[in-house]
């Protein structure tokens, strides 16, 4: 029965998630939108930290290595959910806004002594916003307005797989197929009204490698470095064209219907990872991670856009007390975590960064149990008001739940 209800609530989840529409941002009209940033278990209350991160009751999406070390006859699925309060701020106006969404799905199992694998579904980028655009008519001191709005995003299915090569050695590859549609319209009013949609269809496939390994192991003191390499990849796109043209007697007029095209492929760069995470007295663990996405081999510009290398430097501490592990309150677990990201879209010479503070806790469900609710919140901003850019602050919401499940017992006969 257990079974069956998680495979109805997988396909629930798998659905919305897949129709979701998940932002409402500004920056989400460059490139492929803004980056999902939620991550699995408590990693997002510790500032998405996690590359050196291994727990056997864990799902870490960030490096499949640690799956290297996933338990015999154990099963891990998670649900993610998040919510998000902003406020949009330029120098002249202010707009607040709110969204919600389904994060993630994801299962992880072994498939023998110190080999497992992970299965997932989550949004890769979010796309969402709504523009007003004052154009100058050439030869007269009158304007227009371009309206612009989009929706969408990609979504990622991904398998990966990690395994203990040595005795405290894990490697792990991750492939990814990234698949989705970014909408798009401009509805330009002058003394008639012009609606142009396009809908633009991206897909491929991505590969990421990393490796565990713990350079100290004491019973009072561990540590672990973490690397990842993710290559670079093309997505190949297409777009669906269609416009149509309404005069002021109210008459519609059909442009263009449906003009499939070729989009230029969209080149995500080459990235690498490192990270170094220590327990302390197994109360107290502490994740150090760095990336670095080379946004500049990548040669794309948009408009008077440019891309550039993108840093994200973030830090996360647990703490749990584990006085006594029958205890709830001595399982429960204390996150803090800290994040800055350079950002990788530079607009009028000014480069887009993000930071946010994060807090969370892992509830435990029951006594005697792995099976973790955790809940996070994070306050952090995005943007600059300077040479007439946006700002937003926001406040996230992420809720997950973390079920370990033992699914590969044989049944004994008396």
């Amino acid at each position: 029965m257990k079974k069956k209800l998680v495979v109805i609530v997988s396909l629930v989840f798998i659905n919305t998630l897949l129709s979701q529409t998940n932002t409402n941002t500004p920056y989400s009209l460059f490139g492929l939108g803004v980056e999902n940033k939620t991550a699995t278990g408590g990693l997002t209350g510790l500032g998405n930290t996690g590359i050196a991160k291994s727990n056997p009751f864990e799902i870490n999406i960030y490096n499949p290595a640690s799956l290297g070390n996933i338990l015999q006859k154990s099963f891990l699925y998670e649900f993610g959910l998040n919510g998000t309060y902003s406020t949009l701020q330029s120098n002249s106006k202010q707009e607040t806004i709110s969204n919600g969404n389904i994060s993630h799905i994801a299962i992880a199992f072994p498939i023998k002594k110190d080999w497992g694998m992970s299965i997932g579904l989550l949004p890769y980028t979010k796309t969402g916003y709504n523009i007003d655009l004052e154009n100058a008519i050439e030869g007269t001191t009158e304007t227009y307005i371009t309206r612009v709005t989009g929706e969408g995003g990609l979504n990622k299915f991904y398998l990966s797989t990690g395994f203990k090569a040595f005795k405290n050695v894990t490697f792990g590859i991750d492939v990814s197929f990234l698949f989705g549609s970014i909408n798009q319209e401009k509805q330009v009013y002058t003394d008639s009204y012009v609606s142009i949609m396009d809908k633009n269809h991206y897909s491929g496939a991505k590969l990421k490698v990393g490796f565990q390994y713990k350079i100290i192991d004491t019973e009072k003191f561990e540590t672990t470095i973490g690397g990842l390499l993710d290559l670079p990849t093309s997505l190949g796109g297409t777009q669906t064209r269609s416009s149509n043209k309404t005069t002021s007697s109210g008459n519609s007029i059909y442009i263009e219907e449906k003009v499939e095209n070729e989009l230029n492929n969209f080149e995500l760069p080459f990235s690498y990872g490192v990270g170094i995470t220590s327990v302390i007295n197994k109360k107290i663990t502490t994740n150090l991670d760095f990336r670095q996405l080379l946004w500049n081999k990548t040669n794309q510009n948009q408009n008077n856009e440019t891309y550039a290398n993108q840093s994200i430097y973030a830090l996360g501490i647990e703490y749990m007390s584990a006085k006594d592990k029958f205890k709830y309150a001595s399982n429960i677990k204390y996150r803090f975590g800290l994040n800055y990201n350079t950002g990788f879209l530079k607009i009028s010479n000014k480069q887009i960064d993000s930071h946010f503070v994060s807090f969370g806790l892992g509830l435990p469900m029951r006594k005697y149990s792995n099976d973790y609710f955790n809940i996070s919140y994070s306050y952090g901003k995005e943007g600059t008001l300077e040479n007439r850019l946006i700002q937003e602050n926001f406040h996230k919401l992420t809720l997950n739940l973390n079920f370990v499940g033992k699914w590969f017992n044989k049944k004994k006969i008396d």
